[in-house]
């Protein structure tokens, strides 16, 4: 029997395009049945279970469109390398770290924010390490730095593309470095970070999350499990993404919403390895890396577009999206424009991409995948993109206004664990990006979070991702400052501040404002996350 019980939030603020000045909303079973204000709630309702808000903001839950969970649960519960300064800092958390017949993994060294740049050598990890195999990711996980035991695991990494006698692998042996110490990982310590993965995702008002598995990220197994997990009460929805050409049948056999994710095109800019047009400022011997070629990427567009499910693609670097859009180019022309852009393929990063070619894209209907924590993290005339590219190259890089401009649909994510799981945080930096005139407005950025997230899945009913009566019940309820109505810069100071103008009011952005804190996160009615004052629940 379908749950008809109905819940009565009354007294806060409900962010809805239906009543900008809502104060109150009904949900029943799985759907929000009414907006509106408080005297007309309770006289709907006099039945409902009452939840005293106090002021609280209630807004549609967020969708992360680009997650690794296992890998993410991992690093919440290990070896967190985010924070080291410098090679012998990390030699010495790796010692820290190191347990006998155990596979060390860990994430997130940055070696652009070091004073001493100099890479440690297998030699360095194995005296910190031992006989333990350890595995240490980039913090764009497209290099790693691994002990002799590690590659004793994966020995066709030393003949393989990539590899260094001392330094970080890259590349095909990079990919192999990383199955290895993914095979390693037992089935109750998978389990066991993607369950508290999971939590983490709920804890930040986070309802759904798009999965971008593959055979070079974390495996059938790996993804079977995730989805499994999701499915059971009090968890945030899984959207799964499988990142491999001619494997029509593993999609279907996984229950994958697509061959789609990260399906390399090429690599990352931390680690020289995106595809480039012109070579690295900081490494003029080399343009990156470009593993799939047009018409590899027509093909795999054909492929899915007649099977009817979403394609997908990583792309970073200018001359993997010029390789991407060339590939569409000759996709359309064997299947239609009509019937490419009737199936919403996707693309993850685009950090590169010209007002044209976004344009072009948009007319096949392409979602964009991106994570406005990169610019926060490595844009500006110091940062990583900067040095990488030079500060010209680099101001053009996640021009988010240029893709909306051009009507690419948006979906934000964090593509954890490269940057965190963090919401507000993401909303903020699309707002406040550190070039001038690629951010958004905050109601287009918190749109690309929510509402937009979901139609890049495929979800494009026109309410789900809005709290109007007839959506499905995903909100969370946040502790939250006073709530305004901004623009990212001057180019979009567009938006009344009037109510009248039916612009729903969200909570301040600007540096240094203390973001909101979840109090309650609901999918599809049902409670995943709850931190609500006892008082309130009625």
């Amino acid at each position: 029997m379908p749950d008809t019980r109905t819940t009565l939030l009354l007294g806060g603020r409900v962010h809805t395009p239906s009543s900008p000045d809502a104060t109150a909303m009904a949900v029943t079973g799985d759907t929000v049945v009414w907006v509106g204000q408080d005297g007309p709630g309770r006289a709907l309702h006099p039945d409902a279970e009452v939840i005293d808000l106090d002021g609280a903001f209630v807004a549609p839950g967020f969708v992360d469109a680009h997650v690794h969970a296992t890998a993410s649960g991992l690093h919440l519960a290990g070896l967190d390398l985010t924070g080291v300064r410098g090679p012998r800092e990390l030699l010495s958390a790796v010692h820290a770290a190191a347990r006998p017949d155990e596979v060390l993994i860990a994430h997130g060294w940055d070696e652009s924010g070091w004073q001493d740049t100099r890479m440690p050598s297998r030699a360095d990890l194995d005296e910190a390490a031992g006989p333990v195999p350890v595995y240490l990711s980039r913090v764009d996980v497209h290099s790693a730095l691994v002990s002799t035991a590690l590659v004793e695991l994966a020995p066709a990494a030393r003949t393989a593309d990539g590899w260094s006698d001392q330094g970080p692998l890259t590349r095909t042996a990079h990919h192999l470095a990383r199955g290895a110490a993914r095979a390693a990982v037992s089935t109750s310590q998978r389990r066991q970070a993607q369950r508290a993965f999971l939590r983490t995702a709920a804890r930040n008002g986070v309802v759904s999350l798009h999965e971008c598995a593959g055979p070079d990220i974390s495996g059938e197994e790996d993804l079977a499990d995730l989805l499994t997990l999701a499915a059971e009460d009090g968890m945030p929805g899984v959207v799964g993404y499988w990142g491999e050409l001619d494997a029509v049948a593993t999609a279907r056999r996984l229950g994958a919403r697509g061959l789609a994710g990260d399906l390399f095109v090429d690599g990352a800019l931390g680690s020289h390895t995106a595809a480039l047009c012109s070579p690295y400022t900081d490494r003029p011997d080399t343009s990156g890396a470009r593993y799939l070629d047009a018409d590899a990427i027509a093909g795999h567009l054909i492929e899915c577009t007649e099977a009817r499910l979403q394609a997908g693609f990583h792309v970073i670097g200018d001359a993997a999206v010029t390789e991407v859009v060339r590939g569409f180019e000759l996709a359309e022309q064997a299947v239609g424009q009509r019937a490419l852009a009737a199936r919403g393929h996707r693309l993850e990063h685009v950090e590169m991409i010209t007002a044209e070619q976004a344009r072009a894209l948009a007319g096949w209907g392409v979602a964009a995948s991106v994570q406005p924590l990169f610019d926060a993290a490595w844009g500006g005339p110091d940062g990583m993109y900067a040095a990488r590219l030079g500060p010209e190259r680099a101001a053009g890089l996640n021009p988010f206004a240029t893709l909306a401009a051009a009507g690419v649909l948006l979906a934000f994510g964090s593509d954890t664990p490269v940057t965190p799981l963090d919401p507000w945080a993401a909303v903020r930096a699309a707002v406040r990006h550190r070039t001038a005139g690629a951010g958004l407005s905050a109601r287009a950025a918190f749109n690309a979070h929510t509402r937009g997230a979901h139609r890049a899945a495929g979800i494009a009913d026109g309410m789900t991702g809005s709290l109007v009566p007839g959506a499905p019940a995903h909100y969370a309820i946040w502790e939250a400052e006073e709530l305004v109505v901004v623009a990212g810069d001057a180019r979009v100071q567009r938006w009344s501040t009037d109510p009248r103008s039916r612009v729903p009011g969200l909570p301040p952005l600007e540096p240094g404002t203390p973001l909101p804190r979840c109090l309650r996160t609901v999918r599809g009615g049902q409670v995943i996350h709850d931190d609500l004052p006892s008082k309130l629940k009625g």
